[in-house]
Order: structure tokens, then sequence, then C-alpha cells
């Protein structure tokens, strides 16, 4: 019953309609891969202050797909950020040490899920392989 309610509500809140319930959901799963992509080119790079940029441009490849990828970068960049939050809270007792950090990497997913260039956050030195 919750399922049927939370699909009524997202179609009436994003205004999708009966037949483009397939393609929301194949740019959500969509965007999801490139966000999960961008995660792994940044843990494969292992660039000192890379992290912005490949935020960005995981929400940029996202928005790019359409509604449903802007709609998971959202949620997922929004869920990223409460667990940052949680793990600063732990880690540092919720000083301002790693939060900074965390306005910033929102920042870029704003940036890049507007349609602006992910490449504004791109360090001079990062291998042209991403």
């Amino acid at each position: 019953m919750k399922l049927c309610t939370g699909i009524v509500f997202c179609s009436l809140v994003l205004g999708v309609s009966s037949e483009g319930w397939y393609s929301f959901f194949k740019e959500a799963i969509q965007g999801t891969a490139d966000l999960c992509r961008a995660y792994w080119d940044m843990k494969v790079a292992n660039h000192q202050n890379s992290e912005r940029y490949f935020h960005a441009r995981g929400n940029y490849d996202a928005a790019q797909r359409g509604p449903g990828g802007i709609w998971a970068a959202k949620m997922i960049s929004t869920a990223g950020k409460y667990f940052r939050g949680l793990l600063n809270q732990y880690y540092y007792g919720g000083g301002h040490r790693g939060w900074e950090n965390i306005q910033a990497n929102q920042k870029a997913e704003e940036w890049g899920r507007s349609g602006k260039d992910p490449k504004h956050f791109r360090p001079s030195d990062l291998p042209e392989k991403f």
C-alpha cells in the first residue's frame, strides 16, 4: 500500500505521464550508474583535491539523462550528505573540521546538476583518463 501511495505521489509531484514511467525509471537507473562510475573513478584516481570534480561530474552526467537522472542524483547526493554528516559527528564530534568539505561537495553537486561544466572543479594535474 505504501508503494502504491509513493508511486501516485511521485507521479503527481514530478508530472510523469503514464507512458513516461518507463523512461523515468530508466533515466534514474542510468543516472545512478553515472554517479557510481564517477565515485569509482574518484577512488581509482586517488588524487588529492579532486573530490569536488568527481561529485560535479557524476551529477552532471546523471542530470543529462533527464528528469529521472536528476531525481536519482538529488536522492543519492542528499543521502550521501546526511551520511557524511553522521560520520563527521562521530569522528570529529560535530566540529567544523569536516563540515566545510561536506558543503564544498554539495556546491559541486548542485553545480553539476544545474548543467554547468564540471571541469570548473578539475585539478590541473589530474590525469586525462578522468
